[in-house]
């Protein structure tokens, strides 16, 4: 239990739902080739989350000071588990998940993909070692690489396949990837943002320079509040030129009440929200808008099928 608190599986659950949902409800149901097979698909899936999984150890492994401040309760490293013991599985969750992704490129005949896995892994060391105490560059390379999390479906599944004659049709297809992708990277940089409000005291303690820090609570909580609005209007816009003009009602009213109204509630609570367990709410309640926003490729495909057969 201890282990599973450590790299949070409740995220990783999380990445790898979404990571499925693109697949087999929306990719699978199109008439277009994959690059992968299920197993290779489920490889990909595992490799993203190990080294997720690590990510998460190592940092939690420097964040021990700030979490006795911040969350003492969840304190594990050093306490329950030994920082001897949390390097090991770090070393062996990144091995392992690093490995995988070398099999997985030679195996689609792209062996410079193996790149991609490295790179990550070495981002989420230099986040949990250095730029996290870095303003704002901290929570944009988080959210960038929750984001990549989506594009790296296009990048093993779709990009392998293209021809000049099925160019046009992958290229809508990653589009649409990329947009999902866009979305995550919003929400998210939102979340950090919000994270960093909720750990105000552990980190300034630890001397970090994180937004909240540098240009004060109430000021950067009006920041993310400017910030919100613009997932709102993104959302507006594609409802009004994408659902609603192709007849996708359903998807429509699915986007208006389980996306727009929890951000447009996410956006009257944030203007005063003062305290951390304040923060901590928001936080949950960003989670479940992406968790809405994800699923909602799945509801788009159905509704056009529906529209289709009928």
């Amino acid at each position: 239990m201890n282990f599973l608190k450590l790299i949070r599986f409740q995220n990783l659950l999380m990445l790898a739902f979404m990571q499925m949902v693109f697949r087999y409800g929306f990719l699978k149901l199109q008439n277009i080739p994959l690059a992968l097979a299920d197993w290779q698909y489920f490889l990909l899936v595992l490799s993203t989350v190990l080294i997720a999984a690590a990510g998460y150890v190592i940092n939690n492994i420097f964040d021990q000071d700030t979490d006795i401040t911040n969350k003492p309760n969840a304190v594990i490293v050093g306490k329950t588990i030994s920082e001897t013991a949390a390097y090991n599985m770090y070393v062996a969750l990144n091995v392992s998940g690093v490995a995988i992704g070398f099999y997985i490129s030679n195996s689609i005949q792209k062996p410079g993909f193996a790149v991609v896995f490295i790179l990550i892994a070495t981002l989420l060391y230099i986040y949990a070692t250095s730029l996290k105490q870095i303003m704002v560059i901290g929570n944009i390379l988080v959210a960038l690489l929750l984001s990549f999390s989506i594009l790296i479906i296009g990048v093993f599944d779709l990009y392998p396949v293209v021809t000049p004659s099925n160019k046009p049709v992958i290229a809508v297809f990653f589009s649409i990837i990329l947009d999902y992708a866009i979305f995550a990277f919003f929400i998210n940089f939102i979340r950090e943002i919000i994270k960093d409000l909720e750990d105000y005291d552990g980190d300034y303690s630890q001397g970090m320079r994180t937004l909240p820090i540098v240009l004060g609570i109430s000021m950067t909580t009006k920041l993310v509040f400017a910030l919100s609005f613009v997932p709102c209007i993104a959302l507006l816009y594609y409802i009004n030129n994408y659902f609603m003009a192709n007849n996708l009602f359903i998807t429509a009213f699915y986007a208006l009440v389980f996306i727009l109204a929890p951000i447009i509630f996410f956006t009257v609570k944030t203007w005063t929200a003062t305290t951390k367990d304040d923060f901590k709410k928001l936080s949950a309640l960003l989670k479940w808008i992406l968790f809405f926003g994800i699923l909602s490729i799945l509801i788009i495909t159905l509704n056009i099928k529906y529209n289709a057969a009928t």
